[in-house]
């Protein structure tokens, strides 16, 4: 994809890691607004999400990819398979570890050997992220990128904390050095790649993922049924549908006279209020799809 205008750096660059690494928090910090929704829950990210910085001399074109992971069940295969595919059409690849994990030797041949065989298919320039290094004692950083470096001949080992900053604009600079100059791939006044209703049924899946148990928002899926704008009104009218596996899961997500159900509906009115700048009116039902995650049809409704 080529968009006409004067040659400025300009690439695409791949966030890649484990889950939970922090990937989507550094897409984020980097876009200076939330497009990439996040959770303290691993893969909370299934789709490739583009997030595009654009400032008169670059353009940087950012991939948040679903987290790389070992499973058999479809839906993390496709996941893993979307983060996988991703590193076939970037200029660069950010590799991203979480760093507060706990580093012991006796485990690090184990890790060492599954990160390598993600690493191994880079084929462009790499650089290997630490985040979360606020959560570590700093005489632990050394060694880290002592072993790390042996992985893979990237251009740069660079700690930091996508949460809080430290760091990232030294990462930035160091992707400015290593991206070329051609034209601009999107036009300027566009934050991603993705349809506001994608990004609606994200923002609802994300609070089904903080305000629910653990085994809850891994068997759930949000479709967006209906968008209506009301320009008169400034009013957005969405209907949406929270998919699940099971019945049993239909009265945990709508809760007691359902208060869950609305809790979950409230917040992310909120934040789909504040990313549209609009009043919303968000109107959400549960349905059950029994083994939706194993359905490959549902998967590519969903994008996957």
């Amino acid at each position: 994809m080529e968009f006409s205008g004067k040659p400025v750096t300009s690439g695409m660059v791949a966030i890649v890691g484990p889950p939970n690494a922090g990937k989507s928090t550094l897409l984020n910090h980097f876009l200076g607004q939330k497009i990439s929704i996040v959770t303290p829950k691993p893969q909370t990210t299934r789709n490739r999400i583009a997030g595009i910085v654009n400032e008169k001399e670059y353009q940087v074109v950012f991939l948040d990819t679903p987290g790389l992971h070992k499973s058999e069940e479809p839906l993390n295969v496709e996941m893993v398979k979307i983060a996988m595919e991703s590193l076939a059409e970037v200029d660069l690849v950010l590799f991203l570890v979480d760093a507060s994990l706990p580093f012991q030797e006796k485990n690090k041949k184990t890790k060492n050997a599954e990160l390598s065989t993600y690493i191994e298919k880079i084929d462009c320039p790499a650089i290997m992220v630490l985040n979360k290094i606020d959560l570590i004692d700093r005489k632990m950083v050394l060694p880290m990128i002592e072993s790390y470096t042996h992985l893979f001949p990237f251009q740069s080992v660079i700690p930091l904390s996508a949460l809080k900053g430290d760091g990232t604009q030294n990462l930035f600079q160091e992707i400015l050095s290593l991206l070329p100059v051609g034209p601009r791939m999107f036009p300027e006044d566009i934050p991603t790649d993705v349809t506001e209703r994608f990004l609606c049924a994200e923002i609802v899946r994300e609070k089904v993922f903080l305000l629910t148990s653990q085994e809850i928002p891994y068997s759930t899926a949000v479709v967006v049924e209906s968008f209506k704008e009301n320009e008169q009104k400034k009013l957005v009218t969405i209907h949406a549908t929270i998919v699940l596996e099971k019945n049993s899961q239909k009265g945990i997500i709508i809760g007691k006279g359902g208060k869950k159900l609305k809790s979950i509906g409230i917040a992310a009115r909120k934040d789909i209020e504040a990313l549209l700048g609009m009043k919303v009116l968000l109107k959400l039902w549960v349905k059950i799809k029994k083994k939706w995650t194993q359905d490959e049809n549902f998967l590519k409704e969903l994008g996957l």
